[in-house]
């Protein structure tokens, strides 16, 4: 079976939209116990970002040297293509993932993994205005809605009386779904030249080493390497360059919204794998108001009455 019929066999696509989904939400819990693990404290942004650029250096790493393999060229790129690549290194890695690490050290992964869903609203939003082909409808509309007021309810108590959120927690994880969503846009455009593998790897990898860079500038760094730690560091490099490429796989041979409607897994996972591994509560009253809501909001706004093997398209906006 050639790759086009594994990425457009329905039964193929929900498994591997379902995997992608899942490594994704396991990398809130991930983040967490990596900080334990390394002892970097909430406060340490620098070599947060250390740790985050280690990671993305050796996703990238991994993805370069697949490709490879595989008989790509991966060095045979032109001086516009790594112009091109840097840009989108620096946006939707590093620009990014700043954002994304300190929002998930100042939050929790519950809440975490429930706010960064709003790259799903942000990217109907940004789609209204840059294609043609793409506008909100009333559904849709409805969808971020819903969503919306999801993300909302999350920052309240339980009797949702008292309203908490921090800028540098949730404000940044927020910040961060919208930085990828524009970027995934520009991301789309590169796909009609060059290898949608290559652009991955050179993105996590450029992204990750300017991350390590500024990190280090401001005197971070990352110690204390046991084989638990290091474990964690190689499990989150690993599950970046697998679940990237998989899902721009799926989105280059199928049309978005079939695909990105499995996006509501994410939060589903993130919630309930930081509840396993981290001890935090997921079955608070307004924690599940707000999953039941964010994954029916991702849901609307991805529906589509067509299915999931016709017209296919190369790279629209989705998850990455």
């Amino acid at each position: 079976m050639n790759s086009e019929k594994i990425f457009t066999d329905p039964k193929f696509v929900a498994i591997i939209a379902t995997i992608c989904c899942l490594l994704w939400g396991s990398a809130y819990p991930a983040i967490k116990i990596g900080y334990a693990l390394f002892n970097i404290s909430q406060s340490d942004v620098s070599s947060e970002l250390v740790f985050a650029g280690y990671r993305f250096t050796i996703a990238g790493i991994i993805l370069l040297i697949i490709a490879q393999k595989c008989g790509k060229s991966v060095f045979n790129i032109s001086k516009k293509n790594v112009l091109e690549l840097s840009l989108l290194g620096f946006t939707q890695t590093t620009l990014q993932y700043i954002f994304f690490y300190i929002g998930v050290a100042n939050t929790t992964g519950v809440k975490s993994s429930i706010m960064n869903s709003t790259v799903t609203f942000f990217s109907v939003i940004l789609a209204h205005y840059i294609y043609v082909d793409d506008r909100i409808n009333k559904q849709k509309a409805i969808g971020c809605i819903v969503g919306f007021i999801g993300v909302i309810i999350v920052n309240f108590n339980n009797n949702l009386l008292n309203f908490s959120f921090s800028f540098l927690g949730e404000g940044f994880v927020i910040i961060a779904a919208f930085i990828f969503s524009a970027s995934a846009i520009y991301g789309k455009k590169l796909t009609k030249s060059m290898d949608v593998i290559i652009i991955t790897g050179y993105m996590l990898f450029i992204g990750g080493v300017v991350l390590v860079l500024i990190g280090v500038l401001f005197k971070g760094g990352v110690y204390h390497f046991t084989m638990e730690s290091s474990l964690v560091l190689i499990y989150l490099a690993l599950l970046s360059s697998a679940a990237f490429s998989l899902w721009n796989l799926l989105l280059k041979y199928n049309k978005v919204g079939p695909i990105s409607m499995f996006n509501f897994l994410t939060p589903i996972f993130g919630a309930v794998l930081s509840a396993i591994f981290l001890g935090e509560k997921i079955l608070e009253f307004k924690n599940i108001i707000a999953l039941i809501l964010v994954c029916l909001g991702i849901w609307m706004v991805n529906r589509e009455k067509i299915s999931i093997c016709q017209n296919p398209v190369k790279f629209q906006h989705g998850r990455n």
